[in-house]
């Protein structure tokens, strides 16, 4: 999906026009990978824009982090700070908002180390993720050939930059194969996430979602489900999940901030329970598009308004 360009990006503690927005070439994490993101959404409510969880958000920032061993040149407050000022100056009611913490130019080698730490938050327009349809009537999956990769190869507990090649991988391999999304699985074969997602299914009126064991990134959005699932009544449980669990599940759906969330309608061409969005995902999925609205008020304390 196209960016859309606005007027300033926050680099190193200062706003800067978006042209100006640049990079050296040798830029140390440019070359090997080095670095941690946050995907984050602020949305348009009756008090103005409000980012969703952003304390939440920037925590997981930090936490990614402190697991590769960079040490962030700027406290937490100062980054929720800053993402709020990103969007105020962008001046946009809804927006995707990208922190990246990465390793600057000055040294080149293997040894990141000496080199210097550098923080940038982004923001721009971005819609549906997987599309209207997807939204509406569900995504289409692929078992990847790929796999999540090893905890002790990468930690997937990190949202590390170079760690995404994994999921572009199995990405391009889905849509090239005409499906919308990709699940890739844990390297003992167990149901891990999606490209960029966490994925839950249904059965006999039961929530159940991989532990992070089986490779699964901690979600933001994840939690919040299993918050409003649960406070819905319904049973929410971690569990080892396989590939055939996945086709004959009642239902299934995942999560993320770019995805917020979505119904699957098939995996691996198996129609998941009728084919349609279920019932439970239908509701959670109502109660989550409220909230991130401002409509609900039992969760309004996730909302960080700007203004």
């Amino acid at each position: 999906m196209p960016i859309t360009k606005v007027e300033k990006v926050w680099m190193d503690g200062r706003l800067v026009d978006w042209d100006d927005a640049k990079v050296h070439i040798l830029t140390h994490s440019l070359h090997y990978g080095l670095g941690v993101f946050e995907g984050i959404r602020a949305y348009a409510t009756s008090q103005g824009p409000a980012v969703f969880r952003l304390t939440d958000h920037i925590r997981r920032l930090f936490n990614s982090a402190k697991i590769l061993m960079l040490d962030i040149p700027y406290t937490p407050d100062v980054m929720v700070e800053a993402t709020k000022e990103t969007v105020r100056s962008s001046g946009l009611d809804a927006c995707y908002i990208r922190p990246i913490v990465y390793l600057g130019y000055g040294e080149m080698g293997l040894n990141p180390l000496p080199c210097p730490v550098q923080v940038s938050i982004a923001v721009w327009p971005w819609g549906t993720y997987l599309g209207d349809e997807g939204l509406a009537h569900g995504v289409r999956m692929k078992i990847s050939s790929w796999r999540r990769h090893d905890p002790n190869i990468l930690p997937p507990a990190a949202k590390g930059t170079g760690m995404y090649i994994n999921s572009s991988l199995a990405k391009v391999e889905a849509l090239k194969a005409g499906y919308d999304e990709a699940i890739l699985l844990s390297p003992q074969g167990y149901v891990s996430e999606c490209t960029g997602e966490n994925i839950f299914i249904v059965r006999d009126g039961r929530i159940i979602m991989p532990p992070t064991s089986a490779g699964a990134l901690e979600g933001i959005t994840q939690a919040s489900v299993v918050t409003i699932a649960r406070d819905l009544g319904y049973e929410v449980v971690e569990a080892n999940i396989l590939r055939s669990d996945l086709y004959v599940a009642d239902e299934a759906f995942l999560s993320g901030t770019a995805a917020e969330v979505v119904p699957i309608r098939s995996v691996d061409d198996r129609p998941v329970g009728s084919g349609e969005p279920g019932p439970i995902t239908r509701k959670i999925q109502e109660v989550f598009f409220a909230t991130v609205k401002g409509e609900v008020d039992r969760y309004k304390e996730w909302l960080e308004h700007v203004r």
